[in-house]
């Protein structure tokens, strides 16, 4: 190789490293976190199928609806208002899988669109009594509004009992914005 080509390459080379620099210095992660109550969370429908192969394996089609009326998590400078969550699960004695489809609305209408894979523990507890937990990751499928071209992902982590209609946890987003 002459000198010129590895010249032409060398430039070439650090052109791509400033460009993908420059991309992620423009897209900053930004990190959100807060607590989701069950007292603004409500089961808005449930339909529960007994699957018949083994005693307490059933699928589930769910819709969660949550509201942040005190303290809402801020995303983009604007307030979170509410969360819909709709999915079916695939649990033996709340313990199995689902996937959940997210939007979450802002104060000013935006919405951006989560899908989550959750895995679901029926844990016992020392006492007798049983928890069921479910641990959810996910990305950020879209965004409208100021939110379009949105990126990144939500992790989360519910305490929940479909039947008594109780879902309670913490969550995490952590999302860029293309500038």
């Amino acid at each position: 190789m002459n000198r010129r080509s590895i010249l032409s390459i060398s430039a070439i080379a650090a052109l791509g490293l400033a460009l993908l620099t420059g991309s992620a210095m423009a897209q900053q992660m930004q990190r959100v976190s807060y607590k989701t109550l069950a007292a603004n969370t409500k089961y808005t429908q449930q339909h529960f199928i007994d699957v018949g192969d083994i005693s307490g394996h059933q699928v589930r089609v769910l819709e969660i609806h949550r509201t942040f009326p005190n303290d809402p998590p801020v995303i983009n400078g604007v307030k979170l208002k509410e969360q819909w969550t709709r999915g079916v699960s695939d649990y033996i004695d709340t313990n199995g899988t689902a996937i959940n489809y997210n939007v979450f609305v802002m104060e000013n209408g935006d919405r951006f669109f989560v899908r989550t894979t959750v895995l679901a523990q029926n844990n016992v507890n020392p006492d007798g009594s049983r928890k069921s937990v479910a641990t959810s990751t996910g990305f950020i499928t879209g965004g409208t509004g100021k939110l379009t071209g949105i990126q990144g992902f939500v992790r989360s982590v519910n305490v929940f009992d479909p039947k008594a209609g109780l879902n309670e946890g913490q969550t995490e987003i952590e999302y860029a914005l293309a500038k």
